[in-house]
């Protein structure tokens, strides 16, 4: 008799199927919200890609671009370039098994994008790869900044998802690494809770002012909001 839990199956979206049975962490809001909102380019690197999920989104929503996704994460990393290869995005999309503080390359990208390890403080999960996908040891925010600073072309954007409670921790180090908040969207899951996320996208140079706004991703009835539909609606299958 087999025991164990049952592989987690695919997720299927418009134009692309993610296979995520090998990776730690599987397609959830935080990487959807993030893949239908960043900042794009011609040459776009994708910072812990995992199932390759916001990699596929941003080829999908920029037909021009290529796109680079990496990972510390070895089977994560085989998964995403099997979503990729069996996408009509295949050949624009690269994975590379690296960390971020290792890259084997000195290109640089119009945009970055990641939903990057956020909790430093937090009881650790005792799962050893979804630990490392979710815990900031892996990919410290100074390390991710420098990084980013080094990658990223003069005019190009950074766009991040993070937790409501590092915001603070953030803006602090991004501001050392010589980088400027532009825009700040204020995500609750529904109105009456308080904000959870914050997607943020962050340049080399300053704005007269900062695009900031509070959005739902579902309203009140549990059904996708206005905001969510929209920014969505490409990829989900309703």
């Amino acid at each position: 008799m087999k025991t164990g839990k049952a592989p987690t199956p695919p997720f299927r979206f418009k134009r692309f199927t993610v296979c995520q049975d090998r990776c730690a962490m599987k397609v959830g809001t935080d990487g959807v919200a993030l893949g239908a909102w960043a900042e794009g380019g011609k040459r776009i690197l994708d910072i812990g890609t995992g199932t390759g999920l916001i990699a596929l989104m941003m080829a999908q929503r920029f037909p021009e671009a290529t796109i680079v996704g990496i990972d510390i994460d070895e089977m994560a990393c085989q998964q995403a370039t099997e979503n990729a290869q069996q996408s009509d995005f295949g050949r624009r999309i690269s994975i590379v098994h690296a960390a971020l503080q290792h890259v084997p390359f000195d290109a640089q990208f119009d945009a970055i994008v990641s939903n990057p390890p956020f909790f430093e403080h937090s009881l650790k999960n005792p799962d050893a790869r979804r630990m490392v996908a979710r815990h900031a040891e892996s990919l410290p925010l100074r390390d991710l900044f420098a990084c980013a600073a080094r990658l990223l072309t003069d005019n190009g954007m950074l766009s991040l998802i993070i937790p409501d409670d590092r915001m603070e921790a953030i803006i602090s180090e991004s501001s050392l690494s010589g980088f400027f908040l532009i825009k700040d969207y204020a995500l609750k899951t529904v109105p009456r809770k308080p904000v959870k996320r914050h997607l943020l996208a962050f340049s080399k140079h300053s704005v007269p002012q900062i695009d900031e706004q509070q959005v739902c991703v579902l309203n009140a009835d549990g059904s996708r909001s206005d905001w969510y539909r929209q920014l969505t609606q490409a990829f989900f299958i309703d």
